[in-house]
């Protein structure tokens, strides 16, 4: 297991192939996905073509969706993590995490952390996170740690709030 950091509460890692049955657990909640406009998995089989296609790819570049995981009993409840999207020449900013987390601080303590990981680790410049339009929840988290509203847009044929945080040397 690689971890990639840990923050006070949580331990953030790499996925394995043998992660299908976290990543089926999350993805076949129709909650979890309300706002993400992807379809619910069907089985373990389609979550481990996941991550084999998507998500294992994307750490040659030492960016990624890593699994989140709590310190005090090791219970994986997400994911948070950094993807660059080519067709717009951005790092996105993206975390899923499971219903009965919500509400927690999970989601804003893994993004905080990921931003400080993206610019003083990776020496990213800019990460812009993406919110549909409303998922008041994801977008509060982004103004939370510090991110700044920009415009709404449609990308994928989905309305959404577009936030961008940029690294500042103080």
């Amino acid at each position: 297991m690689k971890i990639v950091f840990e923050t006070p509460r949580l331990i953030l890692r790499q996925f394995i192939e043998e992660d299908a049955s976290l990543i089926y657990q999350l993805n076949s909640d129709p909650e979890v996905l309300k706002f993400v406009h992807e379809p619910l998995l069907e089985n373990e089989n389609h979550a481990k073509k996941i991550i084999e296609n998507i998500i294992l790819p994307q750490y040659k570049n030492n960016l990624g969706r890593w699994a989140v995981h709590t310190k005090i009993d090791n219970a994986f409840i997400g994911w948070c993590g950094l993807k660059y999207l080519p067709g717009a020449g951005i790092t996105d900013l993206g975390y899923r995490f499971l219903k009965h987390t919500w509400g927690k601080g999970f989601a804003t303590e893994a993004a905080r952390y990921t931003l400080l990981y993206g610019f003083r680790n990776l020496h990213i410049d800019v990460i812009t996170g993406r919110a549909h339009i409303e998922n008041i929840a994801s977008q509060k988290v982004m103004e939370k740690i510090g991110m700044n509203y920009i415009t709404d847009e449609i990308v994928d044929d989905c309305p959404v709030k577009t936030y961008v945080a940029i690294h500042r040397i103080l």
